[in-house]
């Protein structure tokens, strides 16, 4: 079979990679001049990696995922420091025994910690319904005031109270000095970036890349016949945004380039509300195998997504549920095409879970190829 897949990021290129090796041809088309999506990677006059849309560290538990990553490019060990800064203090995050020590001046044990911290939750609050719920009930006001309420309103343009509670659970409290952002068994970067190795996975002859190139679903034939189209980018976007345009989250990078060293940290967040950006990266620390004597930071700014900007984070309030419904129920009775990744199923992903989908939906793919079964209409169903 020719497939026609769009984008050419993890998802697009991992399933390119995976049809072809089964000896399916597939044309990978970008609208951007280069691949490997919102993780593309690229060298700055001053000899630095730069994550160009923003720092994509890649940690995983899944083993698979692991050793595919390690087929097609050198993956460094990279054990990933965030520090932030509220009310013109530094301390670490997640918030850690050092971090609780340092922000109530006191000096507990980790079991005295933990205590101490229970009794500034509000055991009121049983069942956290909003992001604001769910950071009063396990840490309290003071610890909640200083590094989440001003930082998430900034991050994503609306109250706490706004916000669903699933999006703080994904950040910890830790009782340790342990101040690893992830605790995933694998964690790294790429050597040479991650470009080289979305370049590598796209490297076999049944695939052909076509970048600053727009594929039309109203037109599927401008590039030849194919029987099926895989969709990785906005799934609104393939229906010509029938029902409206689902709503993103997209960040502004003001680069500065200096000698010496700008922060000594690859990350630190700015948490209070009245300093505008969310935080300052600092890319070369995102690389520490290697020695510069110029840096380059960014400083980044959230901002709502507009129609031709970049699309970052999916906002899946309520009103995009439901507008997300509709154009899920669209996909499933459209006909030739399968909604795959991050855009095209409206969801934040992590790399590793993209490649870790996206090899699993190859597999299924290519059992339904084998048995005559028609294609799924999506990868991962986005209403989970």
């Amino acid at each position: 079979m020719r497939f026609a897949i769009v984008g050419a990021g993890f998802t697009g290129a991992v399933v390119a990679r995976e049809l072809a090796t089964a000896g399916h041809k597939s044309v990978v088309f970008d609208t951007r001049d280069h691949v490997a999506g919102n993780c593309h990677t690229a060298r700055h006059e001053t000899g630095v990696m730069v994550h160009t849309y923003g720092p994509h560290i890649f940690h995983t538990q899944h083993e698979h995922v692991w050793e595919y990553i390690n087929r097609f490019g050198e993956m460094m060990p990279y054990n990933h420091k965030v520090k932030a800064i509220s009310k013109g203090k530094m301390y670490s995050l997640p918030v850690n025994l050092t971090t609780i020590n340092q922000f109530f001046g006191t000096n507990f044990t980790p079991e005295q910690a933990e205590a101490f911290i229970a009794t500034k939750g509000d055991a009121t609050i049983t069942a956290p319904v909003s992001f604001e719920d769910q950071g009063l009930r396990f840490v309290g006001r003071e610890l909640y005031d200083a590094f989440f309420s001003g930082y998430t309103a900034k991050q994503w343009g609306v109250d706490p109270k706004d916000l669903p509670a699933s999006i703080l659970a994904r950040l910890p409290v830790r009782f340790t000095e342990d101040d690893s952002y992830f605790n995933h068994p694998h964690q790294a970067l790429p050597k040479n970036g991650y470009t080289p190795i979305v370049e590598a996975i796209l490297n076999d002859p049944n695939i052909s890349v076509r970048l600053s190139t727009k594929f039309s679903p109203k037109n599927t034939t401008e590039f030849g016949e194919f029987d099926h189209v895989i969709w990785t980018g906005p799934i609104d976007a393939y229906f010509d945004y029938e029902y409206g345009r689902l709503g993103y989250r997209t960040l502004d990078f003001v680069a500065e380039t200096s000698d010496g060293d700008y922060q000594k940290y690859p990350v630190v967040n700015y948490c209070d509300v009245d300093v505008p950006y969310t935080r300052i990266t600092e890319h070369k620390h995102f690389a520490p195998w290697e020695s510069h004597d110029r840096t380059v930071v960014y400083h980044e700014y959230s901002r709502l997504c507009g129609e031709v900007d970049t699309p970052y984070y999916p906002i899946r309030r309520v009103k995009e549920k439901e507008l997300l419904l509709n154009y899920v129920q669209r996909a499933r009775t459209a006909t030739g095409v399968t909604f795959m990744g991050r855009l095209g199923t409206y969801r934040y992903l992590d790399m590793d879970v993209t490649i870790h989908e996206a090899l699993g939906a190859s597999r299924e793919m290519l059992n339904c190829l084998a048995s005559n079964k028609p294609l799924p209409p999506f990868s991962i169903d986005p209403m989970v």
